[in-house]
């Protein structure tokens, strides 16, 4: 559980760190005219290429590549739940470092959030059995890799939906391409050469993750940018922990698995109620310094 947590306080930091660099490199020149190409898909290619210029970005994508490192230590070792779970959480994080570095304000409510958060993942703790023992099916990883393929498709249409329903498709695209790795992860069995290139799990871990990455840095700049973490939430949890419970043999322990569905339902619900933290520094970043101790 440690590694879960490690991951969620490196996905969440590099959160405050992206949305700013996201915001900061602009929509380039497609303000300027209709829409075209990647940026009327829904997915900004172009944008990604301007925000890895800032450094903000960079330092992002590094704490990124930690948590996928401890993400995988995590799937190994827990139930797909507990660590989708305790990722969505990572919003939590998000509030307190932009709380902490950037001076963002709180609510009573959103303290409360983020307390919430910890309790569930608390419940989860206690009650988290082992990973589950079924290998996947050849069947599953090929379901994985079509998935993946869909994430693409998603970013490619959502362009085409006004605004809100635009951000809702591009969180939950995102959502899903980092399901897709959750799930892949736990369906390559040995890290031979040989092995992981006839693996189709491998090719959905690396397709499904950056697609997703793509329409999150999209979400980031485009729409409500709320509306599309809360899909973003919503997919990378439930569709997750359903696979595993179902088809990899995820268990709680003995007599606990009340307590799981609670703690998996209330750390959720607390994450949801913070989605707003998905560009939390955005704004306020540009124009305050971050603070020093």
């Amino acid at each position: 559980m440690l590694c879960a947590l490690g991951a969620s306080v490196c996905f969440g930091t590099a959160t405050v760190l992206q949305a700013i660099a996201a915001r900061a490199a602009g929509p380039g020149t497609e303000s300027s005219g209709p829409a075209s190409g990647d940026a009327a898909s829904g997915v900004d290619a172009a944008l990604f290429l301007r925000a890895v210029r800032e450094w903000r970005y960079l330092a992002g994508l590094a704490l990124d590549g930690v948590g996928f490192v401890l993400q995988i230590a995590a799937l190994r070792s827990l139930p797909i739940y507990a660590v989708g779970a305790a990722l969505a959480a990572s919003l939590a994080v998000t509030a307190v470092v932009a709380a902490w570095l950037l001076g963002v304000r709180l609510s009573g409510i959103e303290w409360g959030a983020v307390a919430v958060v910890c309790a569930g993942l608390a419940m989860l703790g206690l009650a988290s059995g082992e990973e589950g023992d079924r290998a996947g099916s050849t069947a599953l990883k090929y379901a994985m890799l079509a998935t993946a393929f869909a994430v693409l498709l998603v970013g490619a249409l959502a362009g085409r939906l006004p605004g809100r329903a635009r951000a809702l498709a591009l969180g939950l695209g995102a959502g899903f391409g980092f399901g897709v790795v959750e799930v892949s992860v736990r369906l390559i069995e040995s890290l031979t050469p040989s092995t992981l290139l006839t693996n189709p799990a491998t090719y959905a871990l690396l397709l499904g993750g950056g697609a997703a990455f793509l329409l999150l840095t999209s979400a980031l700049q485009h729409g409500s940018v709320t509306t599309a973490t809360a899909g973003l939430v919503v997919g990378e949890t439930i569709g997750p922990a359903v696979v595993g419970v179902v088809w990899l043999g995820d268990r709680t322990r003995e007599g606990l698995e009340w307590l799981a569905v609670l703690g998996f339902a209330v750390a959720v619900a607390g994450a949801l109620a913070l989605a707003r933290f998905g560009e939390a520094p955005a704004d306020d970043g540009a124009k305050a310094e971050p603070r020093t101790t």
